[in-house]
């Protein structure tokens, strides 16, 4: 009977025809079950992190893994960061206000003005993290049922956001043979409905690594002025552009101006993606005004990290200069080493620190798995995040990885050579 009563519940937390899981319940003699939400259910699991059993596994082993799956850099935290915390003299620990500390949005807008953005204090919100931004950001326009086109591949934590908020994200197609750049404005209007709110890019963009131009952002910001849309940013890797090429902000549109929101993050400008600290900018006051409610709701953003993220902003420009040209380093070298495998496919981004590459297999999941699981050479493999999670379309994406290269140049050639013998031991088995 226990494994009957266990059936029924997958059936109860995955399906939605309660009149005919009453009847079985009555008939199993099942009086009480709490169900798990169908939001819940519906969350997905981060394309990111979900191998991390298999990895965590490897570990126990012994196996040395080379992580292409995360963007976790291994730059150094401004030190001028960390020693504000660690020199601070409070007594207590209190909340900040809502908003967040007023000095740090002051700075934050002083630093937006060196790159062209005009924003004041009243117009940024600090959030925990830019994930809270975002979430902040879809209570704020969103209604249950509305919708929100998004560019795929996509970060793919604005699915789960989308989820919270019961929104559904549109996904319009960028493919890798023209480097994933903006698709057609043609194919954006056909997209747009009654329930049509926002569209939302990551510029440069996880996971393609690509940079909108200032035309491509000028034609978004017609779109949304056309069909009175939101035209949403994520720009948390601003200052990671490459080859000479300037970073344009939506904010940098003034017809946009009650269009737009920007969404930032401390995460990967400073190396501080444990401090989770982030913010909304909108000149929409109503926006602005809207999302402290949700705000207030969850009180303040944690003080000791808008502290080390103020002082943060202190750091001299070399930093920047520096951060930037290792990067840049790091993504030639594993370009270079990716075109030698044969029948891989990869378009070099132009920004960030993500690329998507194409591989000759079938089914990425269980190709990274696999690595995880059963392969290495004297102990070492890598770990990879499958690309199907960065998109919306069903069966899309399932012959791609997304490859985060923060590691150093030693480690990326070391990791692409593990990649490559996988790959030919993987095609011989599978393929």
């Amino acid at each position: 009977m226990f494994k009957y009563k266990q059936l029924l519940k997958y059936h109860i937390n995955y399906h939605s025809n309660y009149q005919i899981i009453s009847e079985i319940c009555s008939y199993f003699n099942v009086i009480s079950m709490p169900l798990i939400s169908k939001k819940g259910n519906s969350m997905p699991e981060s394309p990111i992190r979900k191998l991390t059993p298999f990895a965590d596994k490897a570990k126990k082993q012994g196996k040395h893994i080379y992580h292409l799956n995360i963007g976790q850099p291994d730059i150094k935290t401004p030190k001028e960061a960390l020693d504000a915390v660690k020199n601070n003299t409070l007594d207590i620990l209190a909340y900040s206000h809502s908003a967040g500390i007023e000095s740090f949005r002051m700075k934050l807008a002083n630093y937006y003005s060196k790159h062209k953005i005009d924003v004041t204090p009243e117009n940024i919100i600090i959030t925990t993290g830019g994930s809270e931004a975002l979430i902040f950001t879809m209570g704020s326009i969103t209604d249950p049922g509305d919708e929100i086109i998004v560019p795929e591949p996509f970060y793919a934590n604005y699915y789960s956001f989308s989820q919270q908020s019961n929104v559904k994200v549109v996904p319009v197609t960028s493919t890798l043979e023209n480097g994933f750049s903006l698709p057609s404005i043609e194919s954006f209007e056909k997209l747009i409905t009654h329930k049509t709110k926002a569209i939302l890019i990551c510029n440069p963009g996880n996971p393609t690594g690509y940079l909108y131009s200032k035309e491509e952002i000028s034609q978004l910001a017609s779109i949304a002025i056309k069909h009175d849309l939101f035209l949403i940013s994520d720009e948390v890797y601003r200052e990671f552009v490459y080859d000479d090429i300037e970073h344009y902000s939506i904010l940098q549109e003034k017809e946009l101006e009650k269009h737009a929101i920007v969404i930032d993050s401390v995460s990967k400008r400073y190396s501080m993606c444990g401090a989770r600290i982030g913010c909304l900018i909108s000149k929409n006051e109503d926006v602005v005004k809207t999302a402290m409610k949700f705000a207030q709701a969850r009180l303040s953003p944690p003080t000791y990290a808008q502290i080390a993220s103020e002082a943060a902003l202190d750091v001299p420009d070399s930093y920047y200069t520096d951060t930037i040209n290792e990067y840049k380093s790091r993504r030639d070298t594993l370009i270079h080493e990716l075109n030698k495998i044969p029948n891989v496919k990869v378009a070099t981004p132009r920004g960030a620190f993500y690329c998507i590459v194409e591989l000759p297999i079938l089914d990425s999941d269980h190709f990274s798995q696999w690595l995880l699981d059963q392969f290495d050479i004297a102990n070492e493999t890598v770990m990879l995040a499958p690309a199907s999670g960065f998109y919306s379309t069903p069966n899309t994406g399932k012959n791609q990885v997304r490859i985060a290269y923060v590691l150093n140049k030693k480690d990326l050639k070391k990791a692409i050579f593990i990649l490559k013998s996988a790959l030919e031991k993987y095609i011989t088995l599978w393929n």
